[in-house]
């Protein structure tokens, strides 16, 4: 590899990075309109696996909205990400992302925690594809591997 083309790759993988970090920021912000924004047209969200809905990046983006009214703090950390470009002989403008998460998020209505009420964790699978924009996410997989609930029983009095 020429140094231009290794410089090419590690700007990639930058943007790339950039591009999870924007996405886990646009969820625990509440910011729809950017989670639209970093989806390809046609852009797809699958949330099946943590009892969510599949479908295109609109429909997703309004599904969620409403449904994590339901937590005052949200706080992905998204890590061990592993990026791989497609071959060069195939097409050099999409990128594959497998990345593990946790997701510590508090009831809205609990004002009085200081911890997360429920915990979610799991590997993300994002495709992307290069566009006249930038990089842009073609479809996102969550695949939640473990989930913890709020303790049903009154917390002890520590006096």
């Amino acid at each position: 590899m020429t140094q231009r083309v290794e410089l090419a790759t590690v700007m990639d993988r930058l943007a790339v990075d950039a591009l999870v970090t924007d996405y886990a920021v646009a969820v625990d912000d509440g910011d729809w309109e950017a989670y639209r924004g970093l989806f390809t047209a046609d852009g797809r969200a699958d949330y099946r696996s943590a009892g969510g809905i599949e479908g295109d990046a609109q429909h997703v983006a309004a599904w969620l909205a409403e449904s994590l009214r339901l937590f005052s703090m949200r706080q992905h950390l998204i890590v061990n990400r592993r990026i791989r470009f497609d071959a060069v002989d195939q097409d050099p403008d999409t990128a594959h992302v497998q990345a593990d998460y946790i997701n510590p998020m508090r009831l809205a209505d609990d004002t009085s925690a200081t911890a997360p009420d429920f915990v979610c964790g799991g590997r993300y699978a994002f495709a992307l594809l290069r566009t006249d924009d930038g990089w842009r996410l073609r479809e996102v997989v969550v695949r939640e591997k473990c989930r913890r609930l709020p303790d049903p029983r009154p917390a002890p009095v520590i006096n």
